[in-house]
């Protein structure tokens, strides 16, 4: 099972507070653990979003909003894609995150091809996915 674990920003972040020497060796070695037990797939983090854009989809071309985005509650700090065999065991690992008290993260399933089957019952759709999947991994 693949998870995205979504870490939230903060007004440091917004800001454009970048980690100390500490708080990065400290996460290093988190994801060094998450890398060598194989739960690890990506793992980022994201530039505040006064660097980011909105695409707001209507009738005709999507119209573009540059951030900063004042009327955002909840601002996306990073992000981990961990692959584990339950979800129990993504908590735990997680759970081992080292964070202050009074972060939040918000573990999310990803779909997996086999999820569709219903919706493609040819299997020619996931077939096609597979092969972009494929594709993606030879460029790395």
């Amino acid at each position: 099972m693949r998870f995205m674990v979504l870490v939230p920003g903060d007004e440091g972040y917004e800001e454009g507070r970048m980690p100390s020497q500490q708080e990065l060796a400290t996460m290093g070695k988190f994801n060094e653990e998450l890398v060598k037990a194989g739960v690890m797939l990506a793992g980022e983090g994201l530039h505040p979003t006064k660097k980011g854009a909105k695409l707001v989809f209507g009738q005709g071309k999507p119209r573009v909003v540059d951030g900063p985005f004042a009327e955002a509650k909840e601002v996306l700090g990073g992000f981990w894609l961990i692959q584990t065999k339950t979800r129990e065991e993504a908590i735990e690992w997680m759970s081992r995150a080292p964070f202050p008290p009074g972060t939040t993260l918000v573990l999310r399933q990803v779909f997996d091809p086999s999820d569709f089957a219903a919706s493609d019952p040819t299997g020619e759709l996931r077939a096609k996915e597979a092969e972009l999947r494929k594709k993606i991994e030879t460029r790395g």
